[in-house]
This record gives structure tokens, C-alpha cells and sequence, in this order.
């Protein structure tokens, strides 16, 4: 089973994981990390130290709602807390989470613009998004030394903000060009985006991505620079890039964005990501690793530390996690974790007591938006209890965008299998509207099964292999991710969605 995190105490005891961010109490000793931090597609992670607690936010693209906010005590057990985007404003990427004055914002670009949310609480509730009116990806909060503040972005430029940080106030000014990549170094751009500033001491630390954040398996970097101003002039850390994908063989590749942070016991991290080799459908996973700092005052990874072996870390604070993705969609709200592709319609789901109603949408899987989750395992099976109504076609789905998935429906009496778009009847008649479906993936094979009482399976006939459906051959930053579809004119009932990794 493929594991967020494996982790042993000193005396080689090792833990147990229950699903995504789930495991044992590790207790207050050191032990052993194994990345990834995040299994699963958590891109261009932000994360922020609020006291003896941290939160960290990731960009959440085509899903609605957007900007899951996760809360971790020991930054190891995670737990989701509110979705921060409602509104559908485009596709979200890399954002920036930060507080000032006792207020939490997250910045954020979305088609031709930036946007910002905000809350005084972390739970929400949270704005509906502003327009910040200014072009350019990757904002980046920085404060200045009289308290003022501005927003980089990945052309290495500047604006400043408004004192309540909801609007521009200025022009962008130009201040950092990068670090010169070696022109034989097989990257897919030069591509210079995430900047994350941090103050320590006299400096500034300006830490950007460079290389591409997909392409070739050594595209992607990280690059440090520092300053005694915010504005520069900035010089280029001797030990750039601070980590870097050497080779292909190596377990994770493309590996960039990174955040500098110091935790609550005055140790320093960065938080970053990667695609896993052979599992680049999974998307870009969020992944850590120990910095320290030397006597002159830059930071680098330690000697014999690398992202793909177990290093040691400090545990601290105990921190525990109860989240999984399984539902039994009895609660009066959906849960978080779910989004869906392409919109947000409240209107289509209904909570009850005895499940979730979903109302159907278009006419086929590709324009239905259908409910997403994340897969964090190289092999697992989701099982779906569906109730179906007449004109109703409900399914189970392995979704990478509309147009590229795969996955088996059910219509009020049919089993229909749909890859690559080809959609037709499986099993004529083999149900009465009241059935359970099944993906089981291995290692990307996937099999599909359905049952009348979710006890006994029955296998198709059809399987597929869903390794290519991922950014490199179809673009669009979007990961492969369990779906279920409600399509026709039609409700279908959700009921005990399982999931459950395989070993």
C-alpha cells in the first residue's frame, strides 16, 4: 500500500495507516518521515505557523468548492477544516496563505486576474473572492519593515496593497530575475513562478520554483535569494538549486514550489511537491524536508538527507487525524474533501437521513460535473451504494477531465461500462434501480465489479489501465480522481461510499 507517511519510533516500532492522514499516535519522540506529507494531488502547497499550529492550503484548479484549508498540530496528522472558494472564478492555482493583524487571507489567481479571500476566523467564514484587478500567477505576501505591504508574482515583479490587503494600490516594479539554469539541464522552461518571502535576521528569503512544474523528470527546482529589502537587489543562494531531481530514476520528479518555514520548536522546513515516478496520475503530492542554516546565513538541504529515504524528525506536539475519504452521505452537509469539476451547484445534492440525492446533470460523464475525491494509494477499491430513479444513470468513475476517464453506470435496470468515451451495455436487466459498484485499482490496472447486495461482486468483463491519463499527456494541471456521476433527467441516491487501500 502506498502510504502518506510511514513513520517508526527509535525502537523500530512501526505504525500502522488507516487511509489518508490517519495513523497511530506517534507520541513525543523522534522517529523516522517518509514522504510523501500528502498522498494524492495537493499542488503548490502554502503553508502557514499560526502559534503551535499550522495550516496549509493547496491549488485546488477546475474542483469546487476551492481552497481546502487543512490543520495539523505536529505536522504530520492532518484534518480538513473548510473550503475557503465557493464562487466559481476559473481555474485556481498556487496560492498564498498568510496572516496579518489577526485576519487570515488567501491570494489567489483565476483567469486574467488575482483574487483575495479573507476571514477572522480559520473555519470561515470566509469572503467571497476580490478582485485584485492585476495580471500575473504565483502572488506572493511579503510585509516591509514600516508594516506595509505587497504582492509578488512569478515575473519576479511587485505591487504594493492596500493596508487592508484587498486591492492594488500601485504598479508592479521589477525586482528579481532568477537563477541562470544551465542551459544543458533537461528542463521543460525556464519558467520562473511560486515566489514565497520569508523574514529571518537582517534578511529576506525569496524562495521561487524554476525548470517547469511538469515536463522532463528534472525540470522543476527550487531556488533561494535573499535581500535586506523585500525589493532587492537580490542575490542568488551558492547552494541553488536548494533540491532538485537529478534523474529519472529517483522516486519523485519535477520537484518545486516551495514554502520556507520555521516550526514551533524553532526548526525550519520547506513543504514543496512532486509527481511520483510511474504515478504521475496522481498529481503533484505535497512533500517535506529538513533545512538548516549556515554560519553566513543561507539555508540548504543537510548532508545526507534527500526527498525519496526516511529522515529523522522531531515530533513534538502529538497531534492525531480522523479523516477519511469513505462516506456514508447521512450528514446534514456534504463533507469537504468532495468536489466537483467545473462548478459548484448546491442545488443539485440533497442530505437526508437516508443518503445523499443527487440530481442528474447532461448527458453524458464528460458534462456532467460530476463529485470527486482523491485517491492517496497506488492500489485501492471504492465502492458506491446507488439508489437509481427512472431517467437516471448514475456511475463510478476514474476522472481526469471531460473528455479522459473511464469507469462502469448504472441505469435504472442496465450496468453500462464507458472507456475513453465508448459507452455500452455490460449487463442487461441485471438489477431492480437498487445496486453497489466497484473500481478495484492495482497499481493503475482497474478492474470493475457490481454487486446486488455488496457482498458478492460480479466482474466485468472490461478493465482499463489509467497510467496515462495525467498532466504530461493531456495537460491541464489535473489529477486522476475517483468520480460519481449522476447523469439524465433523473435523482440517483448515494449511499456508503467505501474506501478502502489495498495492501
Amino acid at each position: 500500500m502506498k502510504r502518506i507517511l510511514t513513520t517508526s519510533i527509535i525502537l523500530c516500532f512501526v505504525l500502522s495507516v488507516f487511509g489518508q492522514f490517519q495513523r497511530e499516535n506517534l507520541g513525543n519522540s523522534s522517529g523516522n518521515f517518509t514522504n510523501p506529507l500528502f498522498a494524492g494531488d495537493y499542488p503548490d502547497p502554502s503553508i502557514l505557523r499560526d502559534g503551535d499550529d499550522y495550516y496549509i492550503v493547496h491549488s485546488s484548479f477546475e474542483y469546487y468548492p476551492g481552497l481546502l484549508i487543512w490543520h495539523s498540530s505536529d505536522l504530520i496528522n492532518w484534518n480538513p477544516v473548510t473550503n475557503a472558494l465557493f464562487k466559481n472564478v476559473g481555474s485556481v492555482f498556487a496560492p498564498d496563505l498568510v496572516k496579518f493583524n489577526g485576519r487570515y487571507y488567501i491570494y489567489f489567481p483565476a483567469g486574467p486576474t488575482n483574487w483575495v479571500v479573507w476571514a477572522d476566523d480559520i473555519a470561515g467564514p470566509w469572503s467571497d473572492p476580490i478582485d485584485l484587478k492585476i495580471s500575473g500567477i504565483d502572488p506572493g505576501h511579503v510585509v516591509d519593515k514600516t508594516g506595509k505591504r505587497f504582492l509578488y508574482f512569478s515575473d519576479g515583479g511587485y505591487a504594493p496593497l492596500s493596508d487592508d490587503g484587498l486591492q492594488i494600490t500601485g504598479s508592479v516594479i521589477h525586482a528579481y530575475d532568477g537563477w541562470p539554469i544551465p542551459r544543458d539541464w533537461a528542463i521543460e522552461c525556464f519558467c520562473l513562478e511560486g515566489p514565497k518571502l520569508v523574514q529571518k535576521g537582517d534578511y529576506y528569503y525569496l524562495t521561487v520554483a524554476e525548470g517547469g512544474t511538469a515536463g522532463p523528470a528534472t525540470s522543476h527546482m527550487i531556488i533561494s535569494a535573499r535581500s535586506k529589502s523585500p525589493f532587492g537587489p537580490w542575490e542568488n543562494s551558492p547552494f541553488n538549486p536548494i533540491d532538485r531531481t537529478l534523474s529519472a530514476s529517483e522516486k519523485w520528479w519535477s520537484k518545486g514550489h516551495a514554502t520556507l518555514f520555521e516550526d514551533a520548536n524553532g526548526k525550519w522546513w520547506i513543504v514543496f511537491h512532486g509527481y511520483e515516478k510511474e504515478f504521475q496520475n496522481m498529481g503533484r503530492q505535497t512533500l517535506l524536508q529538513p533545512i538548516e542554516w549556515t554560519n553566513d546565513g543561507w539555508f540548504k538541504i543537510p548532508e545526507g538527507v534527500s526527498t525519496d529515504q526516511p529522515f529523522n524528525i522531531s515530533i513534538g506536539k502529538t497531534g492525531n487525524s480522523n479523516y477519511s475519504q469513505s462516506d456514508d452521505f447521512t450528514g446534514k452537509t456534504l463533507k469537504s474533501h468532495w468536489k466537483f469539476f467545473g462548478e459548484y451547484d448546491p442545488n443539485r445534492i440533497t442530505p437526508t437521513q437516508d443518503g445523499l440525492i443527487f440530481r442528474g446533470k447532461g448527458e453524458s460523464v464528460g458534462n456532467s460535473s460530476p463529485m470527486l475525491c482523491i485517491p492517496s494509494d497506488h492500489s485501492y477499491t471504492a465502492d458506491l451504494e446507488l439508489q437509481i430513479e427512472k431517467d437516471a444513470i448514475g456511475g463510478l468513475v476514474l476522472f481526469y477531465n471531460s473528455f479522459a476517464y473511464n469507469g462502469l453506470l448504472a441505469t435504472e435496470n442496465d450496468i453500462l461500462v464507458n472507456l475513453k468515451g465508448w459507452q455500452y451495455v455490460a449487463e442487461k436487466k441485471s438489477h431492480n434501480g437498487h445496486v453497489y459498484l466497484r473500481l478495484r485499482s492495482v497499481n493503475n490496472l482497474v478492474d470493475m465489479f457490481y454487486s446486488l447486495d455488496g457482498k458478492s461482486w460480479i466482474k466485468l468483463e472490461s478493465s482499463f489501465y489509467s497510467a496515462a491519463l495525467q498532466h504530461n499527456a493531456l495537460g491541464g494541471f489535473m489529477s486522476l480522481r475517483i468520480g460519481i456521476t449522476s447523469t439524465g433527467n433523473g435523482n440517483i441516491i448515494l449511499k456508503n461510499f467505501k474506501y478502502k487501500p489495498i495492501d
